[in-house]
């Protein structure tokens, strides 16, 4: 492969890698507090769908973004009520939010089937570093999304790490009960995080029908919610290492269509399924490794009840 070849799929990789690193960023924050959301694939198709509409309508792709960040944090809501709120079971409430969330994004988007995106975002240029041979292409030629994107998930480890909201965010999904003893109101940070959560899955979705593949197909988002929640096994619950992570499985879907392009004769539906495989070998790696300090949060998963402290 020439440099020419190796750029374009690097390049390629920033790009289909930034809708798996929103919806990680997201489902990071949420399980840090204490809450697994397996319903990340349902918000991204939801904000796929609320994006892909009103852009089309106003005619802004911002305010597209904002209806798929609405979209996103209106499922994240219902996931925090149930599981917050009336202390459901969170596998069963983000399990049935993904089928909800397909059914109700394949309703919504039926008139708009096939329909393509007329607003795009535009690609900045970035001056000067835009023209390095190489990286140039790679790095900075590429649309505010992906940008934006890495900022919040340096954001987000900053957040976590440095600040006392994040230290606030870890004691409530270490150790919901030595929080609220302490005056941590552990519902409202909990639902914080689960809402901002599903709204960083919304902006995923929204990316993959306004840039990634600017248009609307049912199920569009093709299994993307349920890399981001491997991904953040992967990343051992550490924003640094989702994003390495999310742009490893952003290249390994990129390529899966150069292989095609190159001439390498594989079968289509194993190209297809590459990606999952990835997916599978990683986690049972990374299980393999670190079996006894995966470093997930001690209260993940568990409802919490103050009246049982």
């Amino acid at each position: 492969m020439d440099n020419t070849a190796l750029s374009a799929l690097l390049a390629a990789t920033m790009i289909a890698g930034t809708p798996i690193l929103f919806a990680a960023a997201g489902e990071l924050l949420a399980e840090r507090s204490g809450i697994l959301n397996l319903g990340v694939e349902g918000m991204m198709l939801v904000g796929a769908a609320f994006g892909f509409i009103c852009t089309l309508s106003t005619g802004n792709h911002w305010l597209g973004l904002l209806a798929a960040l609405a979209g996103g944090g209106f499922m994240a809501s219902i996931h925090g009520l149930i599981t917050i709120t009336l202390r459901g079971n969170q596998v069963v409430s983000g399990l049935a939010l993904t089928i909800f969330g397909s059914g109700l994004s394949g309703f919504l988007g039926k008139s708009y089937q096939g329909a393509p995106m007329l607003f795009k975002f535009e690609s900045l240029h970035v001056p000067v570093l835009g023209n390095i041979p190489f990286l140039g292409p790679v790095l900075f030629r590429h649309d505010p999304m992906v940008y934006l994107c890495i900022l919040m998930a340096a954001a987000m480890w900053y957040l976590l790490y440095k600040t006392r909201w994040g230290l606030t965010i870890r004691s409530v999904g270490e150790n919901p009960q030595a929080a609220d003893a302490v005056g941590i109101n552990v519902g409202r940070v909990r639902f914080l995080c689960t809402i901002v959560g599903g709204m960083m899955a919304g902006l995923g979705g929204a990316y993959i029908s306004l840039v990634y593949a600017p248009t609307w197909q049912e199920n569009m988002t093709a299994g993307r919610g349920w890399i981001a929640v491997a991904l953040v096994i992967f990343a051992l619950w550490n924003p640094s290492r989702a994003i390495i992570g999310a742009y490893l499985f952003g290249g390994i879907e990129a390529l899966t269509f150069r292989l095609q392009t190159m001439g390498i004769h594989i079968s289509s539906f194993f190209l297809a399924m590459f990606p999952y495989i990835a997916t599978i070998v990683v986690l049972v790696l990374v299980t393999i490794r670190r079996r006894q300090d995966a470093g997930a949060p001690e209260a993940l998963g568990l409802a919490y009840d103050r009246e049982e402290r």
